[in-house]
């Protein structure tokens, strides 16, 4: 066993092979201090809170722990039909050296089990026994794979829940729903289901949005799963149950409308007149739910939400609206709201037309009918509105946070669409005036970031980690809430060729890519990857790293005083 340095609140372990990853992570479900357990391929993600447990504390903890599992505990049957067609299929069989049809067969014949969740909710990965299925990732990832595509991967084979990016290699393609929120549990694949893929005999008839073909058998659970699992349902059932209970319950489902028309004309609400770069429902995310595959996402400058909701006198995790660039939003009702994060120009206009500048970070009085304009920012790159009462929208795993890159919570806002406010009576504290000074960079500018090197810092050389730390980044345009993609002078060399195995990551990791220029991991992340991190930020600069517009310069600093863990230790099974 290997305990790496993953973050100042994240260790890494190393084992010895997947089924001794996914041991551990069973018998550490219940270590005082962890936050979240994230297995993956042979190494388990150890999140931590460091008021509770130090590091080097932790770290004795896991190499004494006993560990009395002799396997990963079988769940459920799951088979899911499949259509082998997908365009990876005759480069598989070659690669393997078996023929096209051989492939299939084995595929179909192997028994399949979930061990691990990762990369976006539903995202199963699937292990089987079978040694021909050890296929390398695409040299050059896909920018778009179609949601239901089944695909290889190392020793492993998944299918994806939703269009996104992605390097696997891909042989066919299904009309199973991998993920569904009202469903228990949400995901299909779960950690623990076995899984036996069948060759569909014919195309799904699809007419709206339902289907004609049952999509996936459930079979018999393990008793610790509600008993509605036991119940085999056809997709086309599920799309039906969801239109009901959206006819029911008139709009309150549907993320693009996020208030209720029947009741518009008396409850709070703000009308989106002009929609920003990107315009999100935020609060401080959903954490917890690794095992399922779903990161906490959560707003990118938490200081931010934070000090607008205090403002205004809600519960610092308030829903709020998080809004890259400028917007306008129209005000039905009485209310009191503050901006935070960026700065530049705000301004409030009333129903007569009389123009007035707001102060950043000040709680103001709004009256019906009354808009708000954020300028474009002068520092920082996301504004944070908080209105007393908060945001109100449909909940996802508890949290009304849009998770951009996994399709959680309510979409982008978009002009007319309307959001729904809670009472403001009903918030919890005095409304307060002063604001928080903060300073935020402007383009051109130069911030330092603390890090911590590690879990993979030893795959560069030591140019590598004189350039990290020596040299500045600039952030590029071709970022967003996922990640920064930075660019420097020297890209990052590696000492260790080869594909490292999916294994997680915390937000801030810096990841590298093979052409040297990282990805610094912001809120809506990959739970897990498979390029190497050679460090993380700490918690502190965390919300910084949220609010850096293009064009400013990151200079990396070591973070002074990290407690040190051992890198390696006998660990007991």
């Amino acid at each position: 066993m290997r305990i790496l340095t993953a973050s100042d609140r994240a260790l890494l372990v190393e084992a010895a092979d997947l089924d001794e990853a996914m041991r551990l992570n069973l018998a550490w479900a219940d270590v005082a201090g962890i936050d979240e357990l994230i297995p993956a391929a042979r190494t388990v993600l150890v999140r931590f809170d460091p008021l509770r447990i130090s590091a080097s504390e932790l770290a004795t903890v896991l190499r004494t722990t006993r560990i009395d599992a002799a396997h990963v505990p079988h769940v459920r049957d799951v088979t899911i039909p499949v259509r082998y067609d997908g365009e990876d299929l005759e480069d598989v069989s070659t690669l393997l050296g078996e023929s096209v049809e051989a492939v299939i067969a084995r595929h179909l014949a192997a028994e399949w089990q979930v061990a691990f969740s990762g990369f976006a909710p539903g995202f199963g990965y699937a292990v089987s026994s079978d040694p021909l299925f050890d296929v390398p990732r695409r040299s050059s990832p896909r920018t778009r794979v179609p949601a239901g595509s089944v695909a290889l991967a190392g020793h492993f084979t998944g299918v994806y829940p939703r269009e996104s990016p992605g390097g696997w290699q891909l042989i066919g393609h299904t009309d199973a729903a991998m993920w569904d929120i009202d469903r228990d549990p949400p995901a299909l694949l779960s950690p623990g289901t076995s899984v036996r893929f069948e060759r569909a005999d014919r195309e799904a008839v699809v007419t709206g949005s339902r289907t004609s073909e049952t999509a996936f058998r459930l079979g018999r659970s393990a008793p610790s799963l509600n008993d509605q699992n036991d119940n085999p349902r056809s997709l086309s059932e599920e799309r039906q149950r969801r239109d009901e209970t959206l006819s029911s319950d008139d709009q309150n489902d549907n993320p693009r409308s996020l208030s209720d028309t029947s009741s518009a004309t008396s409850a709070p609400r703000i009308e989106i007149v002009r929609a920003s770069l990107q315009l999100l429902v935020q609060d401080l995310g959903r954490p917890g739910h690794a095992a399922l595959g779903v990161s906490a996402s959560g707003a990118a400058d938490r200081t931010a939400v934070r000090d607008a909701n205090r403002a205004v006198g809600n519960a610092r995790g308030a829903g709020v609206l998080e809004s890259v660039g400028g917007a306008v939003l129209r005000f039905h009702g009485a209310d009191v709201a503050a901006v935070t994060g960026a700065m530049g120009e705000i301004t409030l206009t009333d129903r007569d037309g009389v123009r007035r500048s707001i102060p950043h970070g000040v709680p103001f009085a709004l009256a019906d009918g009354d808009e708000l304009q954020l300028g474009h920012p002068d520092r920082g790159l996301r504004f944070v509105i908080a209105v007393r009462g908060g945001i109100v929208a449909p909940p996802s795993l508890g949290s009304v946070s849009t998770d951009t890159l996994a399709g959680l919570g309510p979409e982008p806002l978009a002009v007319s669409d309307v959001v729904a406010l809670g009472d403001p009576r009903t918030a919890p504290h005095a409304v307060s005036p002063q604001p928080i000074p903060r300073r935020l960079p402007a383009s051109g500018e130069t911030v330092e970031l603390e890090i911590t090197l590690g879990p993979r810092d030893d795959w560069f050389t030591e140019p590598a980690l004189d350039a990290l730390l020596g040299q500045d980044w600039e952030v590029t345009p071709r970022s967003d809430r996922v990640g920064i993609r930075l660019q420097g002078e020297v890209p990052l060399e590696r000492a260790v060729a080869g594909e490292l195995p999916s294994e997680g990551a915390v937000t801030g990791a810096i990841q590298v890519p093979p052409d040297g220029q990282p990805v610094l991991f912001l809120p809506d992340h990959p739970l897990t990857g498979g390029y190497p991190i050679i460090g993380a930020l700490t918690d502190r600069s965390l919300d910084l790293a949220g609010q850096l517009p293009p064009g400013v310069r990151i200079r990396f600093v070591a973070a002074t005083g990290a407690e040190p863990v051992a890198h390696s230790a006998e660990g007991t099974s």
